[in-house]
């Protein structure tokens, strides 16, 4: 693998991480229970540090790609989503 790859790997690994956290906060009600809270509670600092990775100076030693685009991309599709979700009933 070379540089490139790598780059692209850890950037790939970073908006996989960002859709799981999107998903599970859009899924999981808010609850004192204990288990479904610690869930959120990991998707909440999994999607702020994705969050501080695509907005950060280090995200340009990976790819060449604009964080801060993707990251509202990424944002979109995921409203998008919901948005088709909530109108079909499901």
């Amino acid at each position: 693998m070379n540089e490139r790859e790598l780059g692209n790997a850890v950037v790939e690994m970073a908006v996989q991480d960002y859709r799981w956290a999107k998903r599970t906060l859009e899924r999981l009600p808010k609850s004192n229970r204990k288990k479904v809270k610690e869930q959120r509670e990991k998707a909440e600092a999994m999607k702020l540090d994705c969050e501080r990775f695509f907005n950060s100076d280090h995200f340009n030693i990976f790819t060449q790609l604009d964080g801060k685009a993707l990251l509202e991309k990424l944002e979109q599709e995921t409203d998008d989503i919901w948005t088709k979700k909530s109108h079909s009933g499901h």
